[in-house]
């Protein structure tokens, strides 16, 4: 419990800075207008937001609430809550759940598909027996893996939106939202800001970041891409990226890891093996205009390694930056005029690719 107290404050450290160098890059081009700041706890991590203009309080605290509902949806760790139920009646009987539960079924079902597998939301059983981040997380012996694998299939959960229902086909599967929920949680604050009236802010929520709304002056928002890389030599970021609006998403190996008997093991596992990728790389960022479905690809991108993570973003109308354990940045087409590298030890691999 103690060490994942000490991950938590950490990323919540990590997540502060990030949001204060944003704000700092926006002071020094042009005005600052007024704001509100806060910082909540929910989804297993801190929740930094900055929201601008008269309404900017009034939308913080509704973005707030609105990410601690959809928590309390699908957060399969909550009595009661829609996964929870499907996952208690797996093999057995549909669950009624909230329309927004269904819709992020969706959307998971969605890219599982398109991605072959590489995202997965019924991989629980595995993630489970990891536990990364718990009071037990250790590797799981073979025999573990190999008996829970075959109960890890997204061809298995069935969804009907008609009637807002949901159920898994096998007894011992489960879903686990993890990869996908805290790109929701920013979406939910984005919709909060809108609906409240703020003139534009900013939300980041683990390794996801709503951006609302443009500046005054018409400048770019500058989003930190963080450094991959540990030491106290090392910079907390690797560079920038230019965008008026949308949602950024970063899948990396250093979000959640343990070392057992001198390995270390990071929680990106593949659904097909149950086991942490090992494809050279350490990171993968997507820019979308969906919160959820950058979070998602994140993840199938980082799995699916880069050939194949650039034509899934392709399908999506997303890009993408994926760094791999040579220090090197390949950025996608679009991107590669938004992105700069603060980090000398850091090169781009490429001029990007449709």
């Amino acid at each position: 419990m103690k060490k994942n107290k000490k991950a938590i404050l950490l990323l919540s450290s990590i997540l502060l800075v990030l949001i204060i160098l944003i704000t700092v890059i926006w002071i020094k081009s042009g005005k600052k207008p007024p704001s509100y700041e806060c910082t909540n706890f929910a989804m297993g991590t801190y929740i930094q937001q900055t929201a601008y203009g008269k309404n900017g309080e009034k939308a913080a605290q509704e973005a707030a609430k609105k990410i601690g509902e959809l928590e309390n949806l699908i957060s399969w760790r909550i009595n009661d809550s829609d996964i929870n139920k499907i996952n208690s009646a797996a093999g057995s009987e549909w669950k009624t759940i909230n329309p927004k539960t269904t819709q992020l079924l969706k959307t998971s079902l969605d890219v599982a598909k398109k991605s072959k597998g590489a995202f997965d939301p019924t991989i629980l059983p595995i993630t489970s027996m990891w536990d990364f981040g718990g009071d037990n997380q250790h590797v799981p012996s073979k025999t573990d893996i190999n008996n829970f694998i075959k109960y890890v299939d997204y061809n298995n959960l069935r969804i009907n939106e008609n009637n807002s229902s949901a159920s898994l086909k096998l007894h011992y599967m489960g879903l686990d939202l993890g990869a996908i929920g805290k790109g929701a949680a920013c979406q939910e604050a984005v919709s909060a800001y809108k609906e409240k009236g703020a003139d534009y802010g900013i939300v980041a929520v683990g390794g996801s970041i709503g951006i609302y709304g443009s500046k005054p002056d018409g400048s770019l928002w500058n989003i930190a891409v963080r450094n991959p890389k540990k030491g106290e030599n090392q910079e907390l970021s690797i560079g920038t990226i230019e965008i008026d609006s949308g949602f950024v998403s970063t899948s990396g190996t250093y979000e959640k890891e343990f070392t057992e008997n001198g390995v270390t093991y990071h929680h990106l596992l593949n659904p097909k093996t149950g086991y942490p990728v090992n494809n050279g790389l350490v990171s993968v960022t997507v820019v979308c205009d969906n919160g959820a479905l950058s979070d998602a690809l994140s993840t199938a991108c980082f799995v699916l390694g880069k050939e194949e993570g650039v034509k899934l973003l392709n399908e999506y109308n997303a890009e993408g930056i994926f760094i791999d354990n040579n220090n090197k940045i390949f950025v996608t087409e679009k991107l590669k005029n938004h992105f700069r590298i603060s980090d000398s030890q850091y090169s781009i691999l490429n001029n990007g690719v449709k």
